[in-house]
């Protein structure tokens, strides 16, 4: 069957670019080697923070404000609850570069941030304790995207506007001609005018077959949920929140509708091979110990481990996106490497990715994650 766009991979980009793709009137087909929304990427575990003062660099604050419109389009567009303002809490010694970047970003785009001592943390957040040395930067208007149901959303209304999506559907092989592209899987071969690879841990081996060789690491990561004292870690009076710390980077969720305190690790995390079996959270010392320490520091009326689950980062060497046209094919897109931070970015990444297939170009500014920096 010949399609005008095949996009591998339906995950958070995958999908959103699927949904963009078909709502300009292409016939879209989309191939996933699971059942989206599924364990094996980095979506599941139910929510995703959404922050707009970045302390990984202004350059991405103009993207996750459109990202941040896109996503309540979608929720209008869809009647499904997926953003919890809860507000964002980023919390470091005030010489961090991370929490510097944070403040940077609100003054260049004017963003509404409150800039709090450890005292004031705490007479607002009871369950927080931090050092003399630390300051929080709150932002109001940040919080929370319900991942799992996001993903939902971009199928229901991909498939709404046409789109068909194959499960289970590992890709074998790749033919690029100079005006299309066959996709072949284990049982069935499909064309297409163009193509999207939003394929996540397994983007090395889809690239690889597009003739492609890009720096791109999978790395096992794992986030539990905890006990909570809902007066103190409840949705309705706790924020989401990341803390640069000598220790670690970590980042977590207030008890959702009595879910759990979530926390979870940014840094570190084993590389690993994502067509074999990844360890299960808890088989090693860090995937509890590591939490556990954070919270008898910084949170410490939270520390009763319920359950935990493992995800999949895969990080680029400079920990920045890849979204990029193929330098040999421009009818071909790729979004890739997006290093444990993308998912709040994935409704304008599917845009650009629409954009990049339908036009050659995007007004969203991707400049900063092409393919030739590497």
């Amino acid at each position: 069957m010949h399609y005008d766009v095949i996009v591998i991979g339906a995950g958070s980009m995958g999908m959103s670019a699927g949904h963009y793709l078909s709502k300009a009137g292409k016939k879209v087909l989309l191939l996933d080697s699971f059942v989206p929304p599924h364990n094996k990427g980095s979506h599941h575990g139910e929510t995703r923070i959404i922050r707009h003062a970045y302390g990984e660099g202004t350059e991405y604050v103009s993207l996750v404000l459109k990202a941040q419109e896109l996503w309540n389009d979608l929720e209008k567009t869809t009647e499904r609850k997926l953003f919890l303002r809860t507000g964002v809490l980023n919390a470091g010694s005030q010489h961090s570069p991370f929490i510097k970047k944070v403040i940077a970003s609100s003054n260049k785009f004017d963003l509404p941030l409150e800039i709090l001592d450890m005292h004031q943390v705490h007479d607002r957040w009871p369950g927080i304790i931090l050092p003399e040395d630390y300051i929080g930067c709150f932002e109001q208007n940040s919080g929370v995207l319900k991942s799992e149901e996001c993903i939902r959303a971009y199928q229901q209304t991909a498939e709404l506007h046409g789109a068909d999506i194959k499960v289970n559907s590992p890709v074998r092989n790749l033919i690029v001609q100079s005006d299309g592209v066959t996709v072949k899987t284990a049982d069935q071969s499909y064309h297409a005018d163009a193509l999207v690879v939003a394929a996540g841990a397994w983007s090395p081996k889809i690239l690889e077959m597009l003739g492609l060789n890009v720096p791109l690491a999978p790395i096992r990561k794992t986030f539990a949920w905890f006990d909570a004292d809902e007066t103190l870690y409840g949705h309705n009076g706790f924020p989401a929140f990341t803390f640069d710390t000598p220790e670690g980077t970590y980042y977590g969720f207030p008890s959702i509708s009595g879910a759990g305190l979530k926390l979870g690790r940014h840094d570190g995390g084993n590389r690993i091979n994502p067509d074999e079996t990844m360890a299960r959270f808890g088989e090693f010392e860090e995937d509890a110990g590591d939490l556990e320490r954070f919270l008898s520091r910084f949170m410490p009326s939270g520390q009763t481990l319920r359950h935990g689950k493992n995800c999949i980062y895969t990080m680029t060497p400079d920990e920045d996106f890849i979204v990029d046209l193929h330098p040999a094919f421009p009818h071909i897109a790729i979004a890739a490497g997006f290093s444990g931070h993308g998912f709040k970015f994935s409704s304008v990444i599917g845009e650009s990715l629409s954009d990049l297939i339908l036009s050659g170009k995007t007004e969203n500014d991707i400049s900063p994650f092409s393919l030739n920096r590497f």
